[in-house]
């Protein structure tokens, strides 16, 4: 199971012609991929009996297991150190899972490459696998957690923001572009058609004149 946002742009004019201009627009956009440094370490040296809220603390059944996972600190910034923690137990019994959890992160990105990292595989302490993290930039990203439990694959992804929010994210950037230059086509096919009923007027008055 996966978490995921997603968005639409919404239909800005009718007609099939410009539906097919929006797509073929949208296939060649292509924003551009950043790379980001990104330090996974265990998170044993973090305070757990400090007062700090999660950012996100979030309970999801996923196959054979109840996972629970938490992202501190509650708002985790720029070469901040952070952590994630993360706790599975069967539905069936309630036991807890002790096998190993690999911690992976990617750029949330719409278009690009998402530059896929390694944070760390860690066993667990007390029943709970802890993640610690530094992010040299802000930005939006998606933490994977997988484990196994036997032969069936477990994959968990929740979203993480690093510093402020952007006024703007891709998807908006994208909408605005894709406006921009439907506008720009509408604008020049009007100055088109106004140029062909000049034409036309000035043809049909020397006709008249003509005759």
């Amino acid at each position: 199971m996966s978490y995921k946002v997603t968005s639409s742009p919404f239909s800005l004019w009718g007609g099939c012609r410009k539906n097919k201009i929006l797509l073929f627009l949208l296939a060649f956009i292509v924003l551009p991929a950043h790379a980001h440094h990104i330090l996974g370490r265990p998170a044993y040296n973090l305070n757990e009996d400090s007062n700090t809220p999660p950012s996100m603390q979030v309970e999801t059944q996923i196959g054979d297991y109840f996972v629970t996972y938490m992202v501190f600190p509650a708002f985790p910034k720029a070469g901040q150190r952070g952590r994630v923690n993360l706790y599975a137990t069967r539905i069936d019994n309630g036991d807890a899972y002790n096998g190993e959890v690999t911690f992976e992160v990617k750029d949330d990105k719409v278009f690009g490459n998402k530059n896929i990292e390694v944070l760390g595989t860690q066993l667990p302490d007390d029943s709970v696998y802890r993640q610690g993290f530094v992010f040299s930039k802000n930005g939006d990203y998606i933490i994977t957690a997988t484990f196994r439990d036997g032969k069936e694959p477990y994959i968990i992804d929740f979203p993480l923001r690093i510093g402020p929010p952007d006024s703007i994210g891709p998807i908006g950037i994208a909408i605005a572009a894709i406006v921009l230059i439907l506008v720009s086509v509408n604008l020049v096919q009007r100055k088109r058609l106004l140029r062909s009923k000049f034409r036309h007027s000035h043809d049909e008055k020397k006709t008249g004149k003509t005759t």
